[in-house]
């Protein structure tokens, strides 16, 4: 590994985080960058202050690994926050990576206490595809390189939010090593509830908000399915409040019997779900990149998903799955039909999406990447 020269050299790398304990693509997306920025850091001999703005407030910690990151929660206290921002600039701090265009502001006011601050903001998916408030942009516009984890993100943070060209960085998530591992683990404990039968699975937070996850076109299609394909059940992980509203059509429709919803589940034993699932399905016309794939192809199982947004970088149709319409049910029940009643098909699919896993998306290659674009940015001071 490179070290930078000792005239570029941070004193303190500072990661801003919206959230580093908890379940959700954007906590565990935080958690992998937390542990890459602290191996740079630790290469290269400098100090790191993490800090999570809606975490238990005190000193915390993750093991991530192996290894365990120590980060400073503020349980939402936002003055606070940038109080402890701002005292982390004055006391040295060259770099900043705020882990969320909201937190972009926070680094903003960092660098007035420190103008030699470099900044680097890292953007997720649907938060950045409509124009964000002005005080927002103007943060966004004026960090020093600006992250996003897939190509119609990046396209995005362009056309929508003014972003030049030049400061736009892609630097796809990763699956953790300790997932990875799970892939290899003969014996997962699968949750009470998880049928018997051909399963389709899906993984998502289902909020009255993020309704463009899609689990109703899920439903719907699998209701229709159930007519062609014997003992066929959907098994929709995750919670939120729309899971009543979920329910209340899943026995509208009369499939009480063969659609579950489980919740609160382990690591462990979502594990066992992917492992156990048929095909997953997320045909999502919002996703930002899309971690559950990753999860999905790491268990050898085809994807379906929406050809349209970040899921469009991870989904090749008919290499590692089968892409659909957007909001378009009828492509969907097709899409599922076919991956279901062909074992051939589903084995070369799962197959090679595994292989893509493995050589595009491990934590070493987003370790590496954002590795790069660390000294990208401190080479420019």
């Amino acid at each position: 590994m490179t070290a930078l020269r000792s005239t570029v050299k941070p004193k303190a790398l500072v990661g801003l985080f919206p959230a580093l304990v908890g379940i959700g693509g954007v906590q565990e997306a935080s958690r992998q960058t937390a542990a890459a920025l602290d191996a740079i850091a630790r290469s290269n001999g400098w100090r790191t202050i993490f800090l999570g703005l809606n975490d238990t407030p005190g000193e915390c910690h993750f093991t991530y690994d192996g290894r365990d990151i120590i980060f400073r929660g503020f349980g939402r206290a936002k003055i606070s926050f940038l109080f402890c921002a701002a005292q982390a600039a004055w006391g040295g701090a060259r770099m900043v990576v705020a882990a969320h265009p909201n937190l972009a502001v926070a680094a903003e006011c960092m660098k007035l206490v420190s103008s030699r601050l470099k900044v680097i903001v890292m953007a997720h998916g649907v938060e950045v595809w409509q124009p964000l408030p002005r005080y927002r942009r103007r943060a966004l516009l004026r960090a020093d390189l600006v992250v996003a984890p897939s190509t119609d993100t990046t396209t995005k943070l362009n056309t929508t939010q003014g972003i030049p060209v030049q400061k736009i960085r892609r630097l796809p998530w990763s699956l953790s090593p300790d997932f990875i591992r799970m892939t290899r683990t003969a014996s997962l404990p699968l949750p009470r509830g998880f049928p018997q039968g051909s399963v389709i699975l899906t993984v998502g937070r289902w909020v009255a908000s993020e309704r463009y996850k899609g689990v109703d076109d899920l439903i719907h299609a699998t209701v229709q399915l159930r007519t062609r394909i014997a003992g066929l059940h959907l098994v929709a992980v995750g919670g939120g409040d729309d899971i009543g509203r979920l329910q209340r059509l899943v026995t509208e429709l009369d499939a009480q019997d063969y659609i579950h919803f489980l919740e609160g589940l382990s690591r462990d034993e979502l594990a066992a779900c992917y492992a156990q699932a048929d095909v997953f399905a997320l045909p999502s016309s919002g996703e930002g990149f899309g971690l559950v794939f990753l999860e999905a192809m790491a268990f050898r199982k085809p994807i379906v998903g929406a050809a349209i947004g970040g899921a469009t970088d991870l989904l090749e149709h008919r290499v590692n799955g089968l892409s659909v319409l957007p909001h378009d049910e009828e492509s969907l029940a097709q899409a599922l039909s076919l991956l279901l009643l062909d074992d051939s098909l589903r084995s070369d699919l799962g197959r090679r999406g595994a292989e893509i896993v493995r050589h595009k998306y491990s934590f070493e290659v987003f370790q590496d990447d954002l590795r790069h674009i660390v000294q990208e940015c401190s080479a420019n001071s």
